[in-house]
């Protein structure tokens, strides 16, 4: 069974790598097979060669390192908390230092501009990991009456994601990381004799860490073989995004861009839970009031096929929902994918149906997300057993 666009092989062109970031890893894991995509202005590993399945069940089982494109931006400051309470729709101010929030940033008309993950290095200093999307020149646009600076640390973002990844990182950081450091928890730490942020988090809804690099004084390839020599013994692989995607549909974890935008407020896009109503003044609160409505999108699972990026979802004849991201899992043991609907109904339950890509009309199911773990017990560490 094929996966989603992420790791469509067909679509393919040539691009000329001036306008984009190459990653500092990129000798690390690049090979003949290796085909790139472009995400925050950086290439990314979409396929490596490897063979998908195995590298899911690594990333269950064992554990994954990956080289991923997201861009860490800070904001620093006097006025860092004001202008961050302005700009995003989450509580910051009781952010507290070595610590990371999920948080989102809204249109003035309600729509979801950006999500990602805030982190507080410090009093003043923060860092926002944001995906694909201007997020710079969004925070330029509204910092003119806060005391703040916006740059780019030119950090560079690893995950090493799965049940091992606890064992791997104390053996990397020399003890220093272990399991008594939280769900995102994040701080400063020397691994392989270099100074990283390392951060309880990721992208796959299993217990995992992500190191961030200090730009120019990190080196990468140095810090690369020094993860790859203390997951050895564990059974770590190295991933392309293929696995990663996977393994995000079953989490219900939703990509911005690709499974909502800024025409859907928060409550359609399902991430109400993440917006502090209470604030008074954040961009976008007045707008996202006035247009309070259910969600729109919901997880589709089909036995026979693979959700197909924008294919179909039908109730009968009539075209309810379009697919926004699909792949074939290996413990579901079925497609699954996201289903982006015109209105906002309790569409769970519901047995609808679904075109694939080769045009047949195919009997799918629509649930609540995410697939399983909704506690997000593993991510946490609580639930420790193994598919």
């Amino acid at each position: 069974m094929s996966n989603s666009i992420h790791s469509d092989m067909q679509q393919t062109v040539r691009v000329s790598s001036r306008r984009f970031e190459q990653s500092p890893f990129h000798d690390c894991w690049a090979n003949e097979h290796t085909v790139m995509g472009v995400y925050a202005g950086r290439y990314y590993s979409v396929f490596n060669g490897e063979d998908v399945s195995d590298a899911y069940w690594a990333l269950r089982r064992k554990a994954v390192l990956y080289d991923v494109p997201e861009r860490p931006v800070e904001i620093s400051g006097p006025d860092a908390v004001a202008f961050l309470e302005r700009v995003f729709a989450r509580r910051i101010s009781s952010l507290k230092q070595g610590r990371g929030r999920y948080a989102i940033a809204c249109t003035p008309k309600g729509g979801v501009f950006m999500d990602g993950i805030l982190f507080r290095l410090a009093e003043n200093r923060f860092w926002y990991v944001q995906p694909d999307g201007a997020l710079e020149t969004w925070l330029h646009a509204h910092s003119a009456e806060f005391d703040v600076t916006v740059s780019d640390p030119h950090s560079r973002v690893l995950q090493i994601q799965g049940p091992a990844s606890v064992d791997i990182m104390r053996a990397a950081s020399g003890g220093t990381i272990d399991e008594s450091m939280g769900y995102f928890h994040s701080g400063f730490f020397k691994i392989g004799g270099q100074e990283v942020y390392v951060s309880r988090t990721g992208w796959t809804g299993e217990l995992g860490f992500e190191v961030y690099t200090q730009g120019d004084a990190t080196d990468c390839p140095m810090l690369w073989h020094c993860l790859l020599e203390a997951g050895e013994p564990h059974g770590m692989k190295v991933g392309s995004i293929s696995s990663m995607e996977i393994r995000r549909l079953e989490a219900g974890i939703l990509d911005n861009g690709t499974d909502f935008d800024i025409s859907m407020t928060p409550f359609e896009a399902g991430l109400d839970a993440f917006v502090d109503l209470d604030k008074t003044d954040f961009i976008g609160r007045s707008a996202i009031l006035d247009g309070k409505s259910g969600t729109r999108i919901y997880g589709v699972k089909c036995a026979e096929a693979t959700p197909a990026y924008h294919g179909e979802i039908l109730d009968g004849e009539q075209a309810v929902a379009r697919i926004t991201a699909g792949a074939w899992s290996p413990y579901l043991n079925a497609g699954i994918g996201y289903a982006r609907f015109q209105t906002a109904e309790n569409w769970a339950g519901k047995n609808l149906s679904m075109k694939t890509t080769q045009g047949k009309t195919v009997a799918c199911e629509i649930v609540e997300l995410p697939f399983y773990d909704k506690e997000k017990r593993i991510p946490r560490g609580l639930d420790k057993t193994v598919p």
